[in-house]
């Protein structure tokens, strides 16, 4: 959530910030509601300090056995009068609180301007795409002659964009959650945490998928609170919610592994095709909570654990920062990791890794306690896929693809597999 302070003391920089997103504020709205609540919150305050004073002068009355009957009365015409004025107050602390939960958080500096994708800034790329000495395939053409990936029953079984994949396939995608997770938890510090994948509307107002992106969520029919997770950032950074870490705990780092349920609202006819852009998909999910003061180095650690899983499985990659216009709600700066795919003859999202600052620790009010003050601060959360699985399976297949229609398994990945090759 964004912080009020910076609202109210320098408007016309959170408007300028937000225009970059193609965000317009409206600070006129801000300006009405928040002279109704100081209106309405200064006159009950006086009030209370009025009838607190009544309150004494009656005390003090009862206990000379005096008269104070008329106190009395004056003290049940303020009570009223308070009652109305909370009455009135309600609907516009809560017109306040969904205005301010709808404003997208602020982004760095740094991050370069642009309307969309096109304008995202490449930053770097780290292996060269293969030359092929045939035609290659694409990975649903070879998933469909392996016999690995079966839309048809994905289809039968729940609907579009569901997938059924079989025997080596099956076990490839399940070889890789398990380098992932070693790599993450004994290479790079993060700890392993099982969460629910089953969350409710706390939680997903936490990270800022609720209010702005319900339709992008299922909802569970006769659960009124509870929605499939759309990605582990949201059980996972949820650890922090309602909490008060202690320095010596920071930076705190989970690497998670879970599906993810997604309804791709408004992504008709986009990457529909095979496993690209499915409801259901598998990630390895890393979350960090640290420091205000370490935030901007924790970015940079966590893009490189996500990076080192594609340098050791040979994978093509880049990195790209993406501008104003493509950057998440909830994101201040994030860093798009991009593998190479073969049929498509270009770089597609893998991983996505941002830097949140203190946007969604404000809205979970997760806090750590500074020893130096002794004083609460809110954390920094971050988190990345480190990787999304189905897009990795597919990554592998169609750039380690033989000419017989094989798929050979990267070596650091064999021992995981069991053995050298999925074979035609």
């Amino acid at each position: 959530m964004l912080d009020l302070k910076k609202l109210k003391k320098d408007p016309k920089s959170v408007v300028d910030n937000l225009k970059k997103r193609g965000f317009k504020l409206d600070l006129d709205k801000w300006e009405k509601l928040e002279a109704l609540r100081k209106s309405l919150q200064s006159d009950t305050e006086n009030m209370q300090a009025e009838l607190n004073e009544i309150s004494k002068e009656i005390g003090i009355h009862k206990k000379d056995g005096t008269d104070s009957s008329k106190l009395e009365k004056k003290a049940g015409e303020i009570t009223l009068k308070i009652k109305s004025q909370s009455k009135d107050l309600s609907p516009i602390l809560e017109d306040l609180d969904n205005f301010v939960s709808s404003i997208p958080n602020l982004i760095d500096e740094d991050v370069p301007e642009g309307k969309d994708e096109e304008d995202n800034l490449e930053l770097r790329t780290s292996g060269n795409p293969r030359n092929f000495n045939f035609t290659p395939k694409d990975h649903l053409e070879l998933g469909s002659q392996l016999g690995g990936i079966d839309m048809e029953s994905g289809v039968k079984i729940t609907g579009a964009r569901f997938v059924v994949l079989n025997g080596d396939l099956a076990r490839l995608q399940r070889s890789l959650i398990n380098f992932m997770i070693d790599i993450h938890t004994k290479e790079h510090s993060y700890e392993e945490v099982y969460v629910p994948y089953v969350v409710n509307s706390e939680s997903l107002f936490g990270t800022g998928q609720l209010p702005k992106f319900e339709e992008d969520l299922f909802k569970l029919q006769g659960k009124e609170n509870f929605y499939l997770a759309s990605t582990a950032e949201v059980p996972v950074t949820n650890l922090f919610r309602d909490k008060i870490l202690d320095s010596k705990s920071l930076p705190a780092k989970f690497a998670c592994h879970t599906p993810c349920f997604r309804s791709e609202a408004g992504s008709y006819g986009l990457d529909t095709k095979g496993i690209m852009r499915l409801h259901q998909f598998e990630k390895v999910e890393l979350v960090q909570a640290v420091e205000d003061k370490d935030s901007d180095t924790a970015l940079e650690e966590l893009t490189g654990h996500a990076e080192e899983i594609l340098k050791r499985l040979e994978l093509p990659y880049r990195v790209v920062t993406l501008c104003s216009g493509d950057i998440g709600f909830s994101a201040a700066k994030t860093y798009d990791i991009e593998v190479w795919i073969p049929s498509q003859n270009k770089y597609r999202e893998i991983s996505s890794c941002s830097n949140f600052r203190d946007f969604q620790a404000r809205r979970m009010k997760a806090r750590w306690k500074n020893p130096s003050s002794n004083k609460t601060e809110l954390l920094h959360t971050l988190n990345g896929s480190g990787l999304a699985l189905s897009r990795t399976v597919l990554a592998i297949m169609e750039n380690f693809q033989q000419k017989d229609g094989s798929i050979a398994i990267p070596e650091v990945l064999r021992d995981y597999f069991g053995s050298n090759k999925i074979p035609s």
